[in-house]
């Protein structure tokens, strides 16, 4: 990230990084149908009467609701189509310019996870099911993470999520520490001490969360006073977005870059590039979606990246900060390295990581490293004239050792074959081989003398590539990487030959 921060430092007045929408989740220990059935025979009731125990705690919910609206003087609305429910807790936050405390209780009906009554031989036990009932959505305007909501599902087993604004966090987190900033929606316009700033967001993930969730759910939840007493919800983060925000200095510095950002990032960027930035390589093993996006939305465009659930994305927002964001709601693609069972043994290594909060950290880790690269692969995106004349060299022979290598044609479309080859994504973290090249150059053959006549024709491909500064070997390996030079000029090539050749031709047909 610091060569494109370098490269644009006149433009740029900031950098700042901190979690954007973040939606935890909190599960009793009667998640399954064993354990809720042992719950019902604590109580001293019998498998059958499961319904009517249920339909009484439910109503004490509903009820609990209804009361906190009551004494709050706070709307509590029935909802009875989909509508954006944040959108009507933030009108109203503004019409009675609530500043501390309940906003609004929102009731829709939805679909949830819990349990029904199955009949069959022997006695009645509990199975999985999915019903609706009445979910409530509070909204709360909180002193330490502004606006935020807890749903609540009306019935067994009460789950209930928390979603907040780490922005909204940060910007009262500077309030207290008398950091001056402007803010438009839930983005920083300027700061005035951004690497103070940073080091506050840092610290996000440093706080109690099962204690600051659990208070939420004990407000929301008035069970946990006597049913449920003993029992504490299980907290897992659901879905966290990191983002990384580059604030120019005003509108104009970033409106002619963001459009070669863009089309850079939607040419040059393949679907398997999204695993490098998130830091995972291409396998054949590998069983998901991959794909690239590219949509115009007001008041600009965004592009997104995805690999099964989790995605990397670039956008504008407000036509002066430059946001490189990473979702995650599937954290078992990475690693965190724990302790752990393996082989029977109890060691220290690297385990796929879980949702539970003790892992937010490592949330962190990841996408800012994941939104790092991405900016690192956008940092040769820049006045497009040097380049035109390095690649004017390219073309050019050059001598070593004796030896003469002839130059590369720019509108061949077997070089750019070559040159796509070397700069797919998957190479970004352990380079490419020869066996890698000739994977996507040439056709796969059984005969052996056959391979050995490929292979040494890419061995010829990629030592011109190395006389002329555009890769470059990985010590003490029989892999190699792209130059950063290499890269610059590679990818500008791959564009002219992609995007200017067939605007030129179909002008010269016109």
């Amino acid at each position: 990230m610091q060569r494109f921060i370098e490269k644009h430092q006149a433009r740029i007045a900031g950098v700042i990084s901190c979690f954007d929408r973040i939606l935890f989740k909190g599960h009793l220990p009667l998640g399954y149908p064993g354990a809720m059935e042992c719950f019902i025979s604590r109580q001293g009731l019998r498998i059958k009467d499961f319904g009517r125990f249920v339909c009484q705690q439910s109503e004490r919910i509903k009820q609990h609701a209804r009361t906190m609206a009551q004494r709050a003087k706070r709307p509590y609305i029935h909802l009875n189509s989909p509508v954006r429910k944040e959108n009507i807790a933030q009108s109203i936050c503004r019409k009675d310019q609530v500043t501390e405390g309940l906003v609004c209780i929102l009731a829709a009906v939805e679909t949830c996870h819990s349990f029904k009554l199955a009949y069959g031989d022997g006695r009645p036990r509990l199975v999985f099911a999915r019903r609706k009932c009445l979910c409530l959505y509070f909204y709360f305007v909180d002193r330490e993470f502004g606006l935020l909501h807890v749903r609540i599902t009306s019935w067994f087993p009460f789950m209930i999520q928390v979603c907040l604004n780490g922005h909204d966090w940060l910007a009262r987190k500077m309030d207290r520490h008398g950091i001056g900033y402007r803010r438009l929606d839930n983005a920083f316009l300027s700061i005035d001490d951004p690497a103070r700033a940073q080091r506050l967001a840092d610290a996000f993930v440093r706080k109690n969360w099962p204690r600051v969730l659990s208070a939420f759910a004990r407000r929301v939840n008035p069970l946990m006073k006597d049913l449920l007493s003993g029992m504490d919800y299980y907290w897992v983060t659901q879905q966290a977005e990191y983002a990384t925000d580059i604030m120019f200095k005003n509108p104009a510095a970033l409106a002619g870059l963001y459009d070669r950002l863009l089309k850079h990032a939607t040419c040059c960027l393949s679907a398997e590039d999204v695993m490098t930035f998130l830091g995972r390589k291409l396998h054949p093993s590998f069983a998901g979606e991959i794909g690239n996006d590219c949509r115009r939305r007001w008041p600009g465009a965004r592009v997104r990246h995805r690999m099964k659930e989790n995605g990397i994305k670039m956008y504008d927002k407000h036509g002066c900060v430059l946001r490189v964001e990473t979702t995650i709601n599937r954290p078992g693609e990475f690693k965190v390295r724990r302790r752990g069972i393996r082989k029977g043994q109890r060691i220290t290594a690297w385990f796929p990581m879980a949702k539970g909060v003790a892992n937010l950290y490592r949330y962190a880790e990841v996408s800012w490293a994941a939104n790092r690269r991405y900016l690192d692969a956008l940092a040769i995106v820049d006045d497009p004239a040097p380049l035109h004349q390095q690649i004017h060299a390219l073309a050019r022979p050059v001598r070593r050792q004796g030896r003469c290598y002839r130059g590369f044609n720019p509108a061949c479309p077997d070089d750019i074959r070559l040159f796509a080859a070397v700069l797919r994504g998957e190479h970004l973290i352990g380079g490419f081989s020869n066996r890698d090249v000739r994977f996507h150059l040439l056709p796969h053959s059984r005969d052996p003398a056959e391979s050995r006549r490929h292979a040494a024709r890419i061995s010829r491909l990629l030592k011109r590539l190395h006389v002329h500064g555009l890769i470059a070997k990985i010590p003490r390996s029989r892999r190699w990487r792209v130059t950063h030079d290499g890269q610059a000029v590679l990818t500008m090539a791959v564009v002219i030959h992609d995007q200017h050749y067939p605007d030129a031709l179909a002008g010269q047909a016109a």
